[in-house]
């Protein structure tokens, strides 16, 4: 977590803006032949294309009204927008996506669907989209690499700690959109060679069920960070060194972490000076230190530093509960 801040917004811009015109061009064309063919896995496969489209137009909302610069109401910035409305690109992808291609694929197994007829335009809508999809998922594919790369860590991990929920979204949500095109050539070529619709209904609950998925593991990922997610460990350990390197500092008691938004972390450190400092020295340890952690660590944007004792029983017992072994850990290293 080492980069300058807003570095990735620019790519993550292009990612989203890419996903987007992809999506808006494969929805038409999903949607006509859909109407041609009468077919409920290509009308799914619209309804998936038409949630993917609204999504981008979020992110792109988030991305936009993430970057305004704090003011006196919102004295952090407005970096947790970018996460609000990562969410509701969660909830869209299952109301207009997922649900609508359950309705579809139990109405075709039901047989209240409309006549479906073979054409060939489903396959070759199918292919086009398929080779669009690519174009946007391999550039998902690149921004998470060559961000995971940079930081040190494998894809998966970089994935569950990422602080910028954009480019997983558009990762999660083309990956799926993939899928769910294999899904319905699948359904569309079953129905032609069985003749029953059921395979077609088949197609369109599994992309439901798929963009179920995807919206929920989106939608977990920015709950966590809405709620106030812990930041890095790695530069939470590194915060954690830091201080106690300081030669003002016998022990640092508690260490608190935030994110605030991309690249946007907050510092609360409690932490046990040399009794021998006087005010001046202390106020003046605190703003160095400060200013070291911001200049050191780029993500950190605010640091806030208390003095305490750290034989204080309160303090202790409230640091044990939130931290565990871990906190016993920390008290004998600085011992």
């Amino acid at each position: 977590m080492s980069e300058e801040p807003g570095n990735s917004g620019g790519e993550s811009t292009l990612t989203v803006l890419l996903a987007g015109g992809v999506n808006l061009a494969i929805a038409v064309m999903k949607l006509v032949a859909g109407i041609i063919s009468g077919s409920g896995a290509m009308l799914s496969e619209a309804a998936h294309s038409v949630a993917d489209t609204i999504t981008e137009i979020l992110l792109l909302t988030a991305l936009k009204r993430s970057a305004r610069p704090a003011d006196r109401r919102h004295p952090f910035g407005y970096g947790k927008e970018r996460y609000f409305w990562s969410l509701l690109a969660a909830v869209s992808i299952f109301a207009s996506g997922s649900m609508f291609a359950l309705y579809e694929g139990v109405s075709t197994i039901l047989g209240h669907g409309e006549a479906q007829s073979t054409s060939v335009l489903s396959y070759i809508v199918l292919g086009v989209a398929f080779a669009l999809e690519s174009i946007s998922w391999l550039q998902a594919v690149r921004q998470v690499v060559r961000e995971s790369k940079a930081e040190n860590r494998s894809l998966w991990t970089y994935l569950r700690l990422i602080d910028d929920p954009t480019p997983k979204t558009v990762l999660f949500e083309d990956s799926a959109a993939l899928v769910g095109l294999l899904l319905a050539f699948g359904g569309v070529g079953l129905h032609q060679l069985t003749g029953s619709e059921v395979w077609d209904g088949a197609a369109s609950i599994a992309i439901g069920l798929l963009l179920a998925c995807v919206a929920y593991l989106l939608g977990r990922t920015n709950r966590g960070l809405l709620v106030g997610r812990q930041a890095d460990p790695i530069l939470v350990r590194g915060v954690r060194d830091h201080l106690s390197a300081a030669p003002e500092i016998e022990a640092v008691v508690d260490l608190q972490t935030m994110l605030m938004g991309t690249d946007q972390v907050l510092v609360c450190a409690r932490v046990d000076f040399d009794d021998s400092l006087g005010a001046a020295d202390l106020e003046r340890a605190c703003v160095r230190l400060a200013g070291e952690l911001v200049e050191q660590f780029h993500d950190v944007t605010e640091v806030f530093i208390e003095p305490v004792p750290r034989s204080d029983p309160e303090l202790r017992a409230a640091v044990l509960a939130r931290y565990g072994d871990i906190a016993e850990r920390w008290n004998s290293a600085a011992q």
